[in-house]
């Protein structure tokens, strides 16, 4: 882990949470947040809105019906928290670091490889019926 910066910890003594939401900066992580007050469209829109304008989001994806927020970047989770504390009450769900692409490489390297293996598989039955 990261050493965080002492002066932001400074700032966030009193929460755990806080500080460490700082100690993540730098990398490129994943945030979830429970926003009750995002019942329909037009809250949703202005969430996405004022998350949007935060340096380093590379997505931002809402879900209505779990009232939930999940935004993936090297960003500042803090500062996304306190654009969202100003539609209503939000609930830090999770944070911590994105791991999905590197989920779906390595799916693609050993879909690739078992490709390899059959092929591979098929020259040595075909070799053995010639004989």
């Amino acid at each position: 882990m990261q050493s965080c910066r002492p002066s932001l910890l400074i700032l966030f003594s009193s929460s755990f949470a806080c500080s460490y939401l700082y100690c993540l900066i730098g990398s490129q992580q994943k945030v979830v947040l429970r926003v009750p007050t995002m019942t329909d469209d037009k809250i949703k829109q202005k969430a996405i809105e004022a998350v949007a304008d935060i340096y380093g989001i590379d997505s931002i994806a809402a879900d209505l019906k779990e009232n939930k927020m999940t935004i993936i970047g090297e960003m500042d989770a803090v500062a996304i928290a306190k654009k969202l504390k100003k539609i209503g009450k939000i609930d830090i769900v999770s944070v911590g670091p994105a791991k999905e692409e590197k989920k779906e490489e390595k799916k693609e390297e050993k879909k690739e490889e078992k490709k390899e293996e059959k092929k591979e598989e098929k020259k040595e039955e075909k070799k053995e019926e010639k004989k």
